[in-house]
């Protein structure tokens, strides 16, 4: 993978990155959930960067991870992280401070 999926970061109300390891079912599975999470109840309001930490071993230096998959709220602030595959839609959209009801 090693892609970046962006919106336009610099209007973008969140800004999201999810490191993953290589194409392993975890890693599918939390691209396909944060990608269907944002496209349900973000759609035109954020920008998602996928960074697989084998293509890019410096960015998951920088962030200081110790497990994967792991997404990253850049913005807003507070900075929040979390680990897994996201299929708990519940948990990460309060991890976001999305209400489900009306995004």
């Amino acid at each position: 993978m090693g892609k970046q999926d962006r919106e336009d970061a610099d209007t973008s109300e969140y800004m999201l990155r999810l490191f993953i390891t290589g194409s392993t079912p975890n890693s599918i599975r939390a691209v396909s959930n944060i990608r269907q999470i944002c496209e349900t109840y973000l759609k035109g309001r954020y920008s998602l960067e996928i960074i697989d930490v084998y293509q890019e071993p410096g960015l998951a230096q920088q962030e200081q991870i110790v497990a994967l998959p792991l997404l990253i709220k850049k913005r807003p602030l507070p900075q929040r992280k979390l680990i897994g595959d996201l299929s708990e839609v519940d948990k990460i959209l309060k991890i976001l401070d999305v209400n489900k009801d009306n995004g």
